[in-house]
């Protein structure tokens, strides 16, 4: 549960260890530009997903710094028109968040309760911002996978999950991103 005056930040054991895989595997495996910003975005990513984890909150710095930057990889990594690709990410950014608010504000009106927080449709709009359309539905489903996983994993320990139980959307959702952006860019 998220307490007020908590501080976001990330664990630095975990932010450490997972930031010196990220660019190990991106530096090893990814061309200078891609691996730049594998690095940049897996930083992001493995920062949202500890804090949401630990707070249920997806620290501003975050979710706007991912955005930035995916508009500014989007333009690194295409050569050819870096001004339309830029354009084309902060579209798809849009788009993606006001369709995961709208979603967001439907469940809410449907069942009197919020089930997707602010935080989730800033991510989503990263999301937009790094992936190319086709490859948002992949991330959004590869997180929801992952997080049904865990809900069935709490369940045989024996935890309560209840249709009220909280559930970190981000903590999923931040590595589903990272995964499906640094295999779309592996050199095939």
């Amino acid at each position: 549960m998220a307490i007020a005056g908590t501080e976001v930040h990330g664990s630095p054991a975990i932010v450490v260890g997972a930031f010196a895989a990220v660019l190990l595997v991106s530096v090893l495996m990814l061309p200078w530009p891609a691996a730049a910003a594998s690095t940049a975005l897996g930083a992001l990513m493995i920062i949202g997903a500890d804090v949401d984890a630990r707070t249920f909150l997806l620290p501003d710095a975050v979710t706007f710094g991912a955005v930035a930057c995916g508009i500014l990889a989007a333009a690194a990594l295409d050569p050819f028109d870096p001004w339309v690709a830029a354009g084309m990410a902060a579209v798809r950014a849009l788009a993606t968040a006001l369709l995961l608010a709208a979603l967001g504000y439907a469940y809410a009106a449907l069942r009197q309760r919020e089930g997707l927080g602010f935080g989730d449709v800033k991510l989503a709009a990263a999301v937009g911002a790094w992936l190319p359309l086709e490859a948002i539905p992949l991330c959004f489903g590869l997180a929801t996978a992952a997080a049904l996983i865990a809900v069935a994993l709490a369940r045989l320990r024996g935890d309560a999950i209840a249709a009220t139980t909280r559930l970190p959307f981000g903590t999923f959702l931040c590595p589903a991103l990272w995964l499906v952006f640094y295999a779309g860019v592996l050199p095939g």
